[in-house]
């Protein structure tokens, strides 16, 4: 059987046919279930809403990669689980674009003819995980794998001196992008502010009617915004309520299959959602190392070419979640897409309000997007970000058939490696004159400033990071002027007794 409005063959087609979630509140942490059990329950829940019987002909299994438990090939034992013996069982690397990227794997898969039923799953239990560590209690989970080796994350892929300032982290290193893109577009950092704020209770509405969300209530702006003993600043311009909360349980899964086993298993038209295609793009680890702060290449490269799908036109989309770890990252898509700001940017809810089971999120933002587009929505933009503006992947889903088969080669790499400009060298001995090219203070507990950290160009228009010591209120006093942004202003870099530059404000 051909599918009439593809040129592919039905068996050749791939759709979404299930969609599974479970968020786990244990009464006590030993009742709290780990994450290989959170997965099968996921799974089992996506083979009921398919309304076949799916599970023990999985060909093609993903797992994204688990962060608050460590298990020795955890693929193997969710497929013992399972009683299957996939062709392709996959773990993969830390990522938070990952599951955009297997669900699109998988469909090449079943374009391809390598399998006729693929599964991408993942789950996170760091709440229990990490309530029982701090109460000195033993979990009955599958013991942890003190052999296999941590992932490596953050510190690994930068520079000394970045680590030594503490900006290695998501949290203090997006604030770059945040200060950077706001100047960029002239915005004032109240300006900005109030934009982060606005969207971001945006998210949280979503999360308020989502009935897998953690945190199921409706934020104002300034609830957001304002620092409190209970909302405390972490790094500017972030609190507490604007970055990912990863102490949730959760897990998501999908299955797909193709047209023709859809059809065969008497799966209805109207739950089918069919997979059009996207691309992906990646940024260099090393922050330090890019040409600069106020857009992202590969992140521009990825939604152009979704877009190129729509006729060039982002309002196409009837239904879009973009990736919310920060708001600088739905601040750049939306613009890039030419979305306004009363744009509804989620189906899901947020890293903030739903939940951020770490690498898994947008396993669950497809769980949602495919309810929306059964729900009557024609046509959805799932847009997953890893790393630091690292890792990007777009894919579009719709609940009409897509009009050409499923392209194989979806890198758009040298098309964001093109608009690549000059890199500035990095340096860590400089004096003289030092211009901001981006910023940001990090706090402790108490909302009190423990020091801030200045991204420099230099006279000779290197690259520098500089340290602004919390004894200097007179600087520190200059970078958070909430009417007038530090990004472009002059100061003199001096080197302190610990051999770090030190900036400060004329």
């Amino acid at each position: 059987m051909t599918n009439s409005n593809s040129s592919a063959p039905a068996d050749r087609v791939p759709v979404i046919v299930g969609a599974g979630e479970i968020t786990d509140r244990p009464a006590d942490l030993k009742s709290g279930l780990e994450p290989l059990a959170l997965l099968e329950q996921a799974l089992q829940r996506a083979e009921q809403d398919s309304g076949a019987k799916l599970l023990g002909e999985i060909q093609s299994l993903d797992v994204v990669n688990f962060l608050s438990w460590r298990y020795r090939d955890p693929e193997i034992r969710l497929s013992e689980r399972l009683g299957i013996k996939p062709k392709h069982a996959y773990y993969g690397p830390v990522g938070g674009e990952s599951p955009v990227r297997y669900l699109h794997e998988a469909a090449q898969r079943i374009a391809r003819g390598e399998c006729s039923v693929a599964a991408v799953c993942g789950a996170e239990a760091q709440s229990t995980a990490t309530k029982a560590e701090r109460a000195g209690v033993e979990l009955p989970w599958t013991p942890f794998a003190h052999d296999v080796p941590e992932p490596k994350r953050g510190a690994a892929f930068q520079k000394p001196i970045a680590v030594k300032l503490g900006v290695f982290r998501p949290v203090t290193v997006y604030p770059f992008y945040e200060a950077a893109t706001s100047a960029h577009w002239d915005q004032t950092p109240r300006e900005a502010m109030a934009e982060s704020g606005r969207l971001w209770s945006s998210y949280s509405d979503v999360a308020s009617q989502n009935p897998n969300a953690w945190l199921k209530r409706r934020f104002t702006s300034d609830e957001i915004t304002n620092p409190t003993s209970d909302n405390r600043l972490i790094a500017w311009p972030y609190t507490k309520l604007m970055v990912a909360n990863p102490m949730v349980n959760m897990g998501a899964a999908l299955l797909m299959t193709s047209l023709a086993k859809a059809q065969a298993a008497g799966i209805s038209e109207d739950r089918l959602i069919y997979v059009w295609g996207g691309a992906s793009a990646e940024e260099q680890r090393d922050y330090l190392i890019r040409d600069q702060f106020f857009q992202s290449h590969p992140q521009n490269a990825v939604l152009g070419a979704v877009m190129d799908r729509v006729d060039d036109d982002g309002k196409a989309f009837d239904a879009i979640e973009l990736y919310s770890c920060f708001p600088c990252v739905p601040k750049m898509a939306r613009r890039t897409l030419g979305l306004g700001p009363d744009v509804q940017p989620t189906v899901t809810g947020g890293l903030t309000f739903f939940g951020a089971p770490l690498n898994t999120y947008m396993t669950h933002a497809a769980c949602a997007m495919v309810r929306k587009l059964r729900d009557g929505a024609n046509l959805g933009l799932l847009y997953g970000q890893g790393g630091f503006v690292t890792k990007h992947h777009a894919l579009v889903l719709s609940r009409n058939a897509p009009n050409a088969p499923l392209a194989q080669d979806t890198s758009v790499q040298a098309e964001a490696d093109r608009h690549r400009g000059t890199v500035p060298e990095f340096v860590t001995d400089a004096d003289g004159k030092g211009s901001v090219e981006s910023f940001t203070v990090i706090y402790g507990r108490d909302n009190v400033a423990e020091h801030g950290v200045v991204m420099l160009r230099t006279s000779a228009n290197a690259r520098a990071l500089a340290r602004v010591p919390a004894g200097d209120r007179q600087t520190l006093a200059h970078l958070l002027n909430m009417d007038r942004t530090p990004v472009g202003s002059k100061g003199d870099i001096v080197k302190a007794d610990d051999g770090v530059l030190e900036w400060r404000a004329v």
